[in-house]
């Protein structure tokens, strides 16, 4: 390998949330393609516009030496791949790596001599070099580590998230070969200026992104099980944990829904890898049934206090105040409130979302569900406040007051309104 940064040409691969703002510092920089399979996201970023509002219309305007396309020819212009495509799960809560191995065959069909593909995707250890480079070289006619290489660096972006952006998010790096591992760290820290960390193998440095979100995974079920006893108790969760959060080192978790591309996924690319060499992990597998189990828990919390206010359940009016996987921000993937509004539906209950950063179209297109395309005019029931936007930080009581009839429940999951004026908090 004798490539250099003075004759890089970045092709990334896949211009969703972690690829765009990817791709957009590096043209910044040096000679990058967007590449994605979706035209009409393409005919987008042509015309200066971001949909995920991951970049602005100024940050797109700034990557001089950017272009996009949907063109696989277009692709073989370049010699560093990037491949940021998702990693999802299947309904048997098994990793689905479809779009990686399609990426894959797609990159088999443009790679050089001396080329070299790195993986951002989130994987459970192994992937990279078992799953995806024998698909490049059987369609390539290419050999690994001889024609071309490969490196893993993996995605940190957090949706939504205005103050921790790629450049400013110390990136982990590594490469098939060491020469390869220097060129990969070089090439980020071209961008990154809070750093990198350079992995001793590919297979480290998956393993240190998956464990990631299996961490915070982990901690956030200890404190939804914790909230399910202290409401079985009847005390307030969250009054609890502000006062155990006076001890220094207590972590500042809060209960609640855990969905979006990675926490609610990655700890299963982990286990079924470990189940796969004969190891049950009891521990991270129990705090995926929690957590997957709040829609069901909130719900039932939700029956209890409509009964004890003697309102039917069967045709209750029910108002949920958020879609999205998490607040200021529109990515509705893997969202946990779809296990609320069916859960809900499975007791005959009338469901109405709203969510001002949500797509209607898309919410349609993904879950079949009709979001409120203005703020409600109708009394409902009961109001589950399900996402902390920053608009529903700002409702005031008379606002909530006009969308519940006079005998009604309040159901706050994000604390976001003062315990007085709710009926129920998680």
């Amino acid at each position: 390998m004798s490539m250099s940064l003075d004759n890089v040409k970045i092709a990334v691969i896949g211009q969703g949330y972690v690829g765009l703002p990817l791709a957009v510092e590096f043209g910044k920089k040096m000679p990058t393609l967007g590449f994605d399979i979706n035209e009409e996201r393409i005919a987008e970023l042509n015309s200066g516009k971001d949909s995920t509002l991951e970049c602005s219309e100024d940050e797109l305007a700034e990557s001089k030496f950017i272009s996009y396309s949907a063109n696989v020819d277009d692709l073989k212009e370049c010699n560093v791949y990037i491949v940021t495509v998702p990693t999802p799960i299947d309904k048997h809560k098994k990793p689905d790596l479809t779009p990686l191995v399609k990426a894959s065959e797609m990159l088999g069909q443009v790679v050089s001599t001396g080329d070299i593909v790195v993986y951002e995707s989130t994987v459970y250890p192994g992937a990279t070099e078992e799953d995806c480079i024998p698909v490049i070289e059987k369609i390539s006619g290419l050999v690994f580590n001889k024609d071309f290489f490969a490196g893993y660096s993996p995605e940190r972006i957090n949706p939504g998230d205005k103050e921790h952006r790629v450049t400013n998010i110390m990136k982990v790096t590594s490469g098939s070969t060491e020469e390869v591992a220097n060129f990969v760290d070089s090439l980020y820290l071209s961008i990154i200026k809070a750093g990198t960390h350079k992995a001793p193998s590919i297979k480290v440095a998956e393993a240190s992104k998956v464990i990631e979100n299996t961490q915070r995974d982990l901690n956030i079920a200890l404190i939804n099980e914790l909230a399910i006893i202290f409401n079985t108790l009847k005390i307030d969760t969250l009054e609890v944990l502000e006062a155990a959060g006076t001890k220094w080192n207590f972590l500042p978790f809060r209960p609640g829904l855990v969905g979006g591309h990675c926490i609610g996924v990655d700890p299963y690319y982990l286990t079924h890898k470990s189940q796969s060499v004969g190891y049950i992990p009891d521990i991270i597998l129990s705090g995926r049934r929690i957590n997957d189990g709040m829609g069901t828990f909130v719900v039932s919390q939700l029956v209890k206090s409509l009964i004890n206010k003697k309102i039917h359940v069967i045709d209750a009016k029910v108002l949920i105040l958020g879609f999205t996987f998490k607040e200021n921000c529109p990515d509705i993937r893997n969202t946990k409130v779809i296990d609320i509004v069916e859960e809900a539906k499975s007791y005959n209950m009338n469901v109405d979302i709203f969510d001002p950063w949500c797509s209607v179209e898309e919410a349609k297109s993904d879950y079949a569900i009709d979001i409120l395309k203005s703020k409600p005019k109708e009394k409902y029931d009961a109001v589950i406040l399900a996402v902390a936007h920053d608009q529903f930080k700002s409702l005031t009581r008379k606002e909530l007051l006009n969308w519940v009839k006079s005998n009604h429940v309040i159901y706050d999951l994000k604390y976001v309104l003062p315990k007085d004026e709710v009926d129920i908090r998680l």
